[in-house]
């Protein structure tokens, strides 16, 4: 069985050869692609709050992105992904920001939203006294901060939006495009942009006509081109508004983050339990297929006139994963349903192919985030359903203390040229919500009435 691909962030990691950005380099880029007069009146009026947040190991670049100035006190939003590895190991990387004139300093992470992929920063001036800015920099960035387009004022559908940010650590630029309304099948709302977000632009702000902020660059769909998400302004404005006046964070985040992922998986497996499940047309059993309220599901077979197994499948999956580190990302759940029909092999080769499929499930072995998967095989008898064998498995979490991936596989035993194997996949969740999604998952197969 395998998994659709996820929506993946556009942070880069340059070269050690980038060019610096600077304005000249700016304005080439801006020059070079075929913007509207309103795109070059908002990147000239914003072009002073907009950085490039940089996260260096030992004096050399790791990573980068991009940010910009919401406040007078130099308060700056950026993705938590640009500022990930700073947040988990403050004592190897820390973080530093450029202005598209090529002045930069050092800047803090007050706080984050794993969540919704958004930090909040500060900016800090040579010395950590914010008064010591001999060149005006921090004056003229935080002068007039960009400001959040009001949330009882939503946009239309097709209105004019613009992206800022630096695309590949080559300059800043702007990138129009058009708001497309909220992606559907998704469980936290994101904005589906017309515009296309390059590698370096994640954090970078999206203004509408009037210069305000109606969301932030995060991600780009694999495999697809001109087709972007945005988040929301509104969980910006949030963080915000929660955290002005936190102090900087000190050590590394996973306490944090253990934190809002635990309240996240809490949200996301109570509304999953709570949806009936959805089934495949066949004469004898019933699977467990979850709604598409924010899984997007896809089916494939072999044609009727097919000789040898008859199969087929349905995969389900949220497309949308919360990223947490380069190598883990969680938050997300996933169902497959495989229906063979081996009447036109007989029962010893059915048997043979159909015991291959259920052990060749790969569960994932012990890595730098998680412990080596711990699993439990038993034989089921439902109530109302064919007799099943089930293997569920748990990795923990290895800095994420009470979290777990859970996979569980089903086949029936019930016959001897036709049987079902599932799969049902949980990233992230506490070991009561991974015992009732196994319950609740288990209880899905059933007899066709």
């Amino acid at each position: 069985m395998s998994a659709p691909p996820v929506v993946a962030p556009s942070v880069v990691a340059p070269p050690a050869s980038a060019p610096q950005p600077g304005t000249a380099a700016a304005s080439q880029a801006i020059a070079s692609a075929p913007v509207s007069a309103s795109a070059r009146r908002l990147y000239d009026r914003s072009r002073a709050q907009l950085l490039q947040v940089r996260t260096l190991f030992n004096g050399s670049q790791a990573s980068v992105g991009s940010g910009f100035v919401v406040s007078a006190q130099g308060h700056v939003i950026t993705n938590y992904h640009v500022i990930s590895q700073h947040a988990l190991e403050p004592e190897r990387y820390r973080l530093q920001y450029q202005t598209p004139e090529g002045d930069g300093g050092d800047i803090v992470l007050l706080d984050f939203d794993a969540r919704r992929d958004l930090a909040l920063l500060r900016i800090v001036a040579k010395g950590g006294d914010a008064k010591a800015d001999p060149k005006g920099v921090v004056a003229r960035m935080t002068a007039t901060p960009l400001a959040f387009r009001k949330a009882d004022q939503p946009l239309a559908k097709g209105e004019r939006i613009y992206s800022m940010g630096n695309p590949h650590d080559v300059a800043f630029a702007v990138v129009e495009g058009t708001y497309n309304g909220l992606v559907e099948r998704s469980f936290d709302p994101l904005i589906y942009y017309s515009g296309s977000i390059n590698p370096g632009m994640s954090g970078g702000p999206v203004l509408d006509e009037d210069g305000e902020i109606v969301g932030i660059n995060v991600s780009t769909m694999i495999f697809a081109q001109q087709m972007s998400f945005l988040v929301p302004a509104q969980h910006a404005a949030a963080l915000l508004a929660r955290s002005r006046d936190a102090a900087p964070m000190k050590g590394a985040a996973w306490p944090k983050l253990r934190e809002q992922l635990m309240a996240y998986q809490e949200e996301l497996s109570r509304n999953f339990l709570a949806q009936p499940w959805r089934t495949l047309t066949h004469p004898r059993y019933r699977f467990p297929i979850p709604q598409e309220q924010y899984m997007r599901c896809w089916g494939s077979g072999t044609s009727a006139d097919a000789q040898g197994l008859q199969m087929q499948r349905t995969q389900c999956r949220m497309e949308h994963a919360l990223f947490i580190s380069e190598s883990l990302q969680t938050g997300y759940f996933g169902v497959t349903e495989e229906v063979y029909d081996g009447s036109k092999l007989g029962a010893v080769r059915f048997s043979t192919i159909y015991s291959a499929s259920f052990r060749n499930e790969r569960l994932g072995g012990p890595d730098r985030d998680r412990t080596a998967p711990y699993c439990r095989e038993d034989f089921v008898q439902q109530k109302d359903g064919p007799p099943l064998r089930a293997v569920a498995c748990l990795r923990a979490y290895r800095k994420l203390d009470g979290l777990f991936d859970l996979t569980v596989l089903v086949t029936n035993v019930d016959a001897a040229t036709e049987g079902a194997l599932g799969r049902f996949d949980a990233r992230g969740v506490s070991f009561a919500n991974a015992t009732q999604l196994t319950r609740h998952y288990l209880q899905g197969f059933a007899w066709t009435r």
